[in-house]
C-alpha cells in the first residue's frame, strides 16, 4: 500500500478496507503529532488531537471528495482542534482564576511568565526542545506555517490549503519567519542555520 496515493487510500477506506485505515494512520500519525505538539507544546494534548483528528476522518470519510486531498484535510482538522484546545485552556484558566481570587488581586497576576529562565536554557541540550521554543516564539501566523513546513513536511500549496491562504502567502510567511527563528537560535548560542 506504500505506493498508493492518498486518493486511492480514501477510496479503499470508503469501501471499508481496514488495512487502508491502518496505513493512513501509520502514514500521518507522527506528522500530525509533531504538528500538534509544536502548536500546543503539550504531548498529551497533541496525542488527543491526533486521536480526535482520525476519529473525525473516519466518521466523515464518506463525505470527503478524492480531489480535496487527504493530507491537507487532516492538517486542517488538527489545526482547528489545536485552536479549540487553546481557546478551552484560556477559558478554563481565566474562569478558575476569577473564582479562586480570594486575595483581591487581579486574575492576571497569577499567570506565570512562560519564558524560560537563562539557567534553564543553558542546561538544555535537546535541540528539538529549543526548536520547539523557537517556533512557539513566533507570531501565530508564522508559527502555523513553520510548524506545518518543518514538522509535517507539507508543501507550500498544502500549507495554503490547510490554512485557507494562497500558496504565495504561505511561502512569504515562511520566509519572513526564518530570520526570527535565526535570531531566537542565535540568542541561545546556536549557530545552525534554519
Amino acid at each position: 500500500m506504500a505506493d498508493q496515493s492518498d486518493q486511492q487510500l480514501m477510496v479503499r477506506i470508503q469501501q471499508g478496507d481496514r488495512r487502508a485505515i491502518e496505513y493512513v494512520i501509520d502514514r500521518y500519525q507522527r506528522a500530525l503529532y509533531n504538528f500538534a505538539y509544536r502548536f500546543l507544546n503539550d504531548g498529551d494534548a497533541a496525542a488527543d488531537i491526533v486521536q480526535h483528528t482520525f476519529i473525525q476522518l473516519f466518521t466523515h470519510i464518506q463525505d470527503l471528495r478524492a480531489d480535496e486531498g487527504l493530507k491537507p484535510w487532516l492538517f486542517r482538522v488538527a489545526r482547528h482542534r489545536c485552536l479549540d484546545e487553546i481557546r478551552r485552556q484560556r477559558t478554563t484558566a481565566f474562569s478558575q482564576l476569577a473564582t479562586d481570587d480570594d486575595e483581591g488581586g487581579s486574575p492576571l497576576d497569577y499567570y506565570a511568565d512562560p519564558t524560560p529562565l537563562p539557567d534553564d536554557l543553558a542546561e538544555r541540550e535537546d535541540l528539538q526542545q529549543i526548536l520547539a521554543e523557537a517556533i512557539a516564539s513566533l507570531p501565530a501566523k508564522y508559527r502555523e506555517v513553520v510548524a506545518l513546513r518543518y514538522t509535517a513536511d507539507l508543501s507550500f500549496a498544502e500549507i495554503g490549503a490547510v490554512l485557507g491562504i494562497p500558496e504565495a502567502t504561505a511561502k512569504t510567511q515562511f520566509h519572513r519567519a526564518k530570520p526570527l527563528l535565526r535570531a531566537f537560535l542565535r540568542a541561545r548560542g546556536i549557530t545552525q542555520s534554519v
